[in-house]
């Protein structure tokens, strides 16, 4: 069974570990164990609850009436929440909870309703993006099992996939974009929206996708015409040294604009070459896109 921190169950469910702590000295819906230093640990049942009490709490509901409802009562009323950003937060906080609990057919099920009902990139802007950004950092710090992980991601990836194959072919534009990732880097959900966005606007797309040797990119760029190379990084494998990753990209190319996001892109402080260019946010990011 999977255990987590407090900082765990704050960073998923935006309750304050101060307030957590509050809760749990004067109601009764977390029980945490406690490690023999006296830390405590919480169980996915309670990962569940915080998500159920939170989302109650944030719309109207008191702690106090909430510790008396029993866990069919809070799903009861969780689904009477009618408020746009109730429904949205709803179906993230179900998805992370058929995460924790392996139940990828509901996790599945979730996705494909709010598909069905808003198309897919509402959904990646709406729920996939605020599901990933919840658990992202508990992927990093490995509080998360591996196979929660591949089994979440890996359905997120099909959904998007299969949105850029339902895409209608519009009349290419004469700019085309290669999108790669650097080697031990394989958390591709980042760019392959990036392609679903660029093929909706007409423009051709080669994907190399994960894991790209830099010899390889090279290779394509002396023999294709390139209009830029576009890279999304998350978490590639410890061994990755963003520096060297620089000077690898120089040596690929010093003309072809080079544009990079992802989460360690974000955190980078440093200085890079002339033609690569840093987008920091995803505001940054799709006003590159609507610029292309």
């Amino acid at each position: 069974m999977s255990s987590y921190t407090i900082k765990d169950l704050e960073q998923i469910s935006g309750i304050k570990a101060h307030t957590i702590r509050i809760w749990e000295q004067r109601y009764n819906f977390l029980q945490p164990q406690r490690t023999q230093t006296n830390i405590r640990t919480y169980s996915s049942e309670e990962l569940k609850t915080i998500l159920n009490v939170s989302l109650l709490n944030k719309y109207g509901f008191k702690i106090s009436h909430i510790d008396k409802m029993t866990p069919d009562q809070m799903e009861e009323k969780i689904l009477d929440l009618n408020q746009l950003d109730a429904e949205k937060e709803r179906v993230v906080n179900s998805m992370i909870k058929e995460m924790v609990s392996l139940n990828m057919p509901s996790f599945e099920r979730q996705l494909d309703m709010y598909i069905g009902q808003k198309g897919i990139e509402k959904t990646i802007n709406e729920i996939i993006f605020s599901f990933l950004e919840r658990v992202g950092v508990l992927w990093v710090t490995n509080h998360i099992n591996p196979a929660q992980e591949h089994l979440a991601t890996n359905i997120i990836r099909q959904k998007i996939i299969l949105g850029i194959e339902k895409l209608a072919h519009l009349p290419q534009t004469s700019k085309r974009v290669v999108l790669f990732m650097p080697e031990g880097e394989y958390h591709e959900i980042g760019l392959l929206y990036v392609h679903y966005l660029l093929k909706q606007k007409g423009i051709g797309v080669d994907y190399l996708g994960t894991n790209v040797p830099m010899v390889d990119l090279k290779y394509l760029t002396e023999f294709k015409k390139v209009d830029y190379l576009y890279s999304h990084i998350t978490s590639p494998a410890k061994s990755f040294k963003i520096n060297k990753f620089f000077e690898q990209l120089a040596a690929v190319s010093k003309e072809i604009p080079i544009v990079l996001s992802g989460q360690l892109i974000q955190e980078y402080k440093g200085t890079v070459a002339s033609n690569i260019h840093l987008k920091r946010s995803l505001a940054e990011t799709m006003a590159f896109l609507t610029e292309i």
